[in-house]
């Protein structure tokens, strides 16, 4: 028997960058978590401990600081491609580089003044090899629930099954949401701002007979919208919510009162894509 080493890479994870943008006394304010992710020709710091191909981890996060004073910081996508495409070609044992980006909100309150935005995460992943470059986009946390318009029934029943068929319930998720673009030069900000306007249509105008039949016509209207994105993937946690049994007090419960369940809960995942397609540079969706 042989061992052999197989895939690997390494690199500096969750590097917290707050940058301030001051343009006289209005200030703008840019919130990211930045990963960076190497490999490549660096078999030899496993097999033998020689280093003499391996950049620092310390080295990728002070460069993450310096590319955000020496050229800005403006959307994610661009941020991530900017620093995977300086690894790749400033570092000969590199062959691929992968930059992710966690993008936190915030409100304008004043000239500068914040207020941290919870809705949701926006999100970008970036992948640079010497052959090819794929962004990523997408979106985390977005919580959305529909009141009514939705059922669940005429599902598999065994000896073990006991939920209630129903047809009228809260249908509520909180959405994880990844998609493909078809090239590195979209308009980032315009793109993912139609992107989660697409989503949340999709949501919302679906009469849901199931949280998949959701999850398809969510990515699908994604896709019909917007021609730059290739596929997107959805994870849609079924944020439940149960009827509260109001009858020991003497009171009728018509679909009002619930309990906002924590766990354990159901989860979705599917792929939503166009047939003619490239195929991914990556499992992307990992």
């Amino acid at each position: 028997m042989s061992i052999v080493l197989g895939e690997n890479r390494y690199g500096k994870a969750e590097t917290r960058l707050v940058r301030v943008s001051r343009d006289g006394g209005t200030h703008s304010l840019i919130d990211f978590t930045v990963g960076v992710a190497l490999s490549g020709d660096l078999a030899a710091t496993h097999l033998s401990g020689d280093n003499s191909g391996v950049l620092p981890t310390d080295t990728m996060k002070n460069t993450v600081y310096a590319f955000a004073k020496e050229h800005g910081v403006g959307e994610p996508e661009e941020f991530a491609l900017l620093l995977a495409r300086h690894f790749v070609t400033s570092q000969p044992a590199v062959r691929a580089a992968r930059v992710n980006v966690e993008a936190f909100g915030w409100e304008r309150l004043g000239p500068h003044s914040f207020r941290r935005g919870g809705d949701h995460v926006r999100t970008a992943v970036v992948t640079v090899t010497v052959e090819q470059t794929e962004v990523i986009s997408g979106v985390t946390g977005l919580t959305l629930l529909n009141s009514t318009a939705s059922e669940f029934h005429g599902f598999v029943r065994d000896k073990y099954t006991t939920l209630p068929e129903t047809t009228d319930r809260i249908l509520a998720t909180a959405v994880d949401a990844r998609w493909r673009h078809l090239s590195d030069g979209a308009d980032w900000a315009k793109s993912f701002d139609g992107a989660l306007d697409a989503l949340i249509k999709g949501f919302v105008d679906t009469y849901s007979h199931s949280l998949q039949q959701t999850l398809f016509s969510m990515g699908s209207h994604v896709l019909r919208t917007r021609d730059e994105i290739a596929e997107i993937r959805l994870v849609l946690p079924n944020k439940h919510h149960y009827l509260v049994d109001l009858s020991p007090f003497g009171l009728a419960n018509d679909n009002e009162v619930f309990i906002a369940g924590d766990r354990p809960y159901g989860v979705i995942e599917g792929t939503v894509t166009r047939d003619d397609v490239p195929e991914a540079l990556t499992a992307w969706y990992q």
